[in-house]
């Protein structure tokens, strides 16, 4: 199977420590060697990076672990293929156009025989991934107009990736950039970092990092992954079936988005 990684910050954050533990199972520590990608959400719009080659043989993933960039929301991706051939195309993650916003992809799992009927969009490669991911917006597309409030995406949501995970397994992350959401089949795991923070080490190389000194005490933080990727964090597993969403850097559930109601004070 594949191997996910994505972050969800409060601020713009680089997630070049936790990409150089995850890199390693493209390959080293992992027999993910199918190619990978990446999408950044930035202020500027959703940044794509995607090879055919094993992470740890990509010059292009040395590139992005030695030139950070920062983003609130990142999809990551290293491949193990079951479906499909090993081409540009067929590396994850996938994007498409929604509601004005790009939206980014990645599964991992394989779903055999689903072969939905084409809809408003249609995949690039040959994977079942993309089309689950083409299956997923349609569906949304065809619910909504407009982006709806939150609760009722993540509703629409939660019953689409129940109807397609009947075909097997189906973990994914799926962002548009300010929302991040994580459904787990089998495998996925997430970890919250937040004030008061401390050092992680990774798992799959010998590399640390004191959080205590590059961040500030409103910075917060969820990466989540198939597997942990630090030995001494609490990370929580997901539910088989379980659909998280996370914004801000945290863990919000599917409960109606909360708007502060300011009132105006007239001093006499």
């Amino acid at each position: 199977m594949c191997q996910l990684l994505a972050m969800n910050s409060s601020k713009p954050a680089a997630v070049d420590f936790s990409f150089a533990g995850f890199a390693e199972r493209g390959g080293r520590t992992g027999e993910h060697k199918d190619g990978w990608g990446i999408a950044l959400h930035t202020s500027g719009g959703c940044r794509l990076y995607t090879d055919f080659l094993p992470s740890i043989d990509s010059p292009l993933a040395a590139h992005i672990k030695q030139n950070p960039i920062k983003a609130k929301n990142v999809v990551a991706h290293i491949r193990k293929a079951t479906q499909g051939r090993i081409s540009l195309e067929n590396s994850h993650p996938f994007t498409r156009e929604l509601w004005g916003r790009t939206w980014s992809f990645a599964h991992n799992g394989d779903l055999k025989l689903f072969h939905p009927n084409p809809s408003l969009y249609a995949p690039w490669g040959d994977t079942d991934s993309e089309r689950a991911f083409c299956h997923v917006l349609s569906g949304l597309a065809l619910r909504f107009e407009q982006a709806p409030p939150r609760h009722l995406l993540y509703r629409a949501l939660e019953t689409l990736a129940g109807e397609i995970a009947a075909y097997g397994t189906f973990n994914f992350i799926l962002s548009n950039g300010e929302l991040l959401f994580a459904h787990c089949s089998t495998d996925l795991h997430f970890v919250v970092r937040e004030y008061p923070f401390s050092v992680a080490q990774l798992i799959d190389c010998d590399l640390s990092i004191d959080f205590s000194k590059h961040n500030h005490l409103d910075d917060r933080i969820a990466v989540i992954a198939t597997q942990p990727l630090t030995s001494n964090e609490a990370w929580t597993k997901l539910a088989p079936g379980e659909l998280k969403l996370f914004v801000g850097g945290q863990e919000v559930g599917s409960a109606p988005e909360r708007r502060e109601e300011w009132q105006l004070a007239v001093c006499y």
